[in-house]
């Protein structure tokens, strides 16, 4: 007998991509099989090598942060028609190949993404750097007290030291991410502030340099 008082409903639908693969396969019975959905090649890409320090850095003092720190390495590119791609991307991991001298594939790192539709931005990390290293060392840090036992600031000084050993230039980009309302006092190069928590140094290191 119906309820006098049902409770509500709502229709819910949910958001969906079907991929549907290029060629057909078969399948035998109990068999796992790996089946390639989408491939692409020459597709023009932008490198970043990237330092990126921790914002706890800035709430202490350290003797050390970091002897022979190692590049992060990541590559960018366009899911655009005009780049290759343009193409839903299901959720997964994406291996990279670089072809070596001889035009043999070498496999240079993976990462995995999200779910990515057309026209976005798609940023992997594929390692660290063997010949791009740096050092950090913070040098001096003190608490500046505003006449109130809980209201203070902290100074501090830190010292990068970046090293190329490559057999040509490189351009690196140096990240820090400092907490609170913060403000450069002195720099020995000029930041970029590209979100406010974030200081941003992009170094150009000669050739053995």
């Amino acid at each position: 007998m119906p309820s006098p008082h049902p409770w509500p409903r709502k229709h819910c639908s949910n958001e969906y991509h079907l991929y549907t693969l290029a060629h057909p396969t078969t399948i035998a019975n109990r068999q796992t099989k790996q089946v390639s959905l989408l491939n692409a090649s020459k597709v023009p890409v932008t490198k970043e090598l990237v330092f990126r320090g921790q914002d706890y850095y800035y709430r202490s003092a350290f003797t050390s942060l970091g002897e022979s720190l190692k590049a992060a390495v990541y590559i960018l590119f366009q899911n655009k028609e005009d780049s290759g791609m343009g193409m839903p991307l299901p959720k997964g991991i994406v291996r990279v190949y670089k072809r070596d001298s001889k035009g043999n594939a070498q496999f240079v790192g993976e990462d995995r993404i999200g779910h990515t539709p057309r026209n976005e931005q798609i940023r992997l990390k594929l390692g660290e750097a063997f010949d791009v290293t740096a050092t950090k060392k913070q040098i001096n840090y003190k608490k500046v007290n505003y006449g109130h036992p809980y209201n203070y600031a902290a100074e501090s000084t830190y010292r990068i030291k970046l090293k190329n050993a490559k057999d040509q230039p490189t351009t690196v980009k140096v990240q820090e991410p400092i907490p609170g309302d913060w403000e450069m006092i002195r720099e020995s190069f000029p930041h970029t502030k590209i979100a406010s928590g974030l200081a941003e140094w992009e170094m150009k290191i000669p050739a053995d340099g």
